[in-house]
């Protein structure tokens, strides 16, 4: 068997520093069946998001990306550096400075504001990060603040999650 290379592990509560900022490595297009299907599975009636003909009426001529899949998205580009290796505990000040179309590609990063050891669940720290979301041509679509209980590398679950291979 040859060497055995490790992948990404997520950060664990010890690599993070206030300041850093993770920016996803990859974009993410939305299109329209994400944005209906998004939508209609949520029970949003709100028609500015499936219905074209009602969209052009308005002040932007065409549906709306719904701002909660907006959030979803950037949110789950952000997983891998932020919250691979923890579990969320609050977000806050959620803002949506421009709105979002079908075929805009999404880019996110996330910058670290505060981080502080847990006084109640040892092994663990609390990470706070603003995270941004722009789209393809630089406009910033979101920005909201998430807090995250983060484990350490010693204290982590997922350590050793592949099988031990017999010989």
């Amino acid at each position: 068997m040859g060497t055995l290379k490790p992948g990404w592990e997520g950060r664990f509560f010890e690599d993070f520093e206030v300041g850093d900022v993770y920016r996803c490595r990859y974009g993410r297009t939305v299109t329209e069946a994400d944005n209906t299907q998004f939508t209609l599975l949520t029970n949003n009636t709100n028609q500015i998001h499936f219905n074209r003909d009602y969209a052009s009426r308005t002040e932007w001529g065409q549906p709306l990306v719904n701002s909660a899949l907006t959030l979803s998205i950037v949110a789950g580009m952000g997983v891998a550096d932020v919250s691979e290796n923890g579990f969320a505990l609050g977000w806050d000040e959620i803002t949506l400075p421009h709105p979002v179309f079908a075929g805009d590609t999404l880019y996110s990063e996330s910058e670290v504001i505060e981080t502080r050891a847990s006084k109640s669940r040892p092994g663990q720290g609390i990470v706070k990060v603003e995270t941004r979301g722009y789209n393809q041509d630089g406009k910033l679509v979101i920005r909201y603040r998430r807090s995250v209980m983060v484990w350490t590398r010693a204290a982590a679950p997922s350590q050793r999650l592949f099988p031990e291979i017999e010989p």
